[in-house]
């Protein structure tokens, strides 16, 4: 039994993305993201770094490629995802529990940089290029007011 435990965060890659295929071919980007919880001293007046949380990251399919042609070590990003809690074996028979958060959505921070968007075709083929009928706006002789 598993449970779904939503979350968002914010925070720095600590290096490029990793990016392989699953056995059954499926596309996954794995990657660390370091939170710094910073907060105002009231005393001195001056932000200060508290505690450093690191947390793992996966995606899968298409957006496993957009992060590992999009994002690098240091870049900041939003991710939104689940949870998950694992338990395995270690090779020395020790059992361990990890945690990584299967990402549903992850994206560049607009915080401290500018992004540019290419847009990824949604079909697949000679359809992912395909050009639509144009409409162009009907003259009426009415203004906005």
């Amino acid at each position: 039994m598993s449970t779904r435990i939503p979350v968002t965060l914010k925070g720095n890659l600590t290096a490029d993305p990793e990016f392989g295929r699953s056995d059954d071919g499926t596309e996954y980007a794995r990657f660390s993201i370091a939170v710094n919880d910073r907060r105002l001293n009231e005393q001195t007046g001056h932000w200060e770094d508290g505690d450093t949380v690191f947390h793992r990251v996966v995606a899968f399919k298409e957006q496993a490629s957009h992060v590992k042609g999009s994002l690098h070590k240091g870049d900041r990003v939003v991710v939104d995802g689940d949870l998950k809690f694992s338990i395995y074996v270690d090779k020395n028979d020790v059992t361990r529990e990890s945690r990584d958060i299967i990402a549903d959505e992850v994206s560049a921070s607009l915080k401290f940089a500018t992004v540019s968007i290419e847009r990824a075709p949604k079909a697949s083929g000679p359809d992912a290029y395909a050009e639509g009928p144009v409409a162009a706006p009907e003259a009426t002789g009415a203004g906005i007011r």
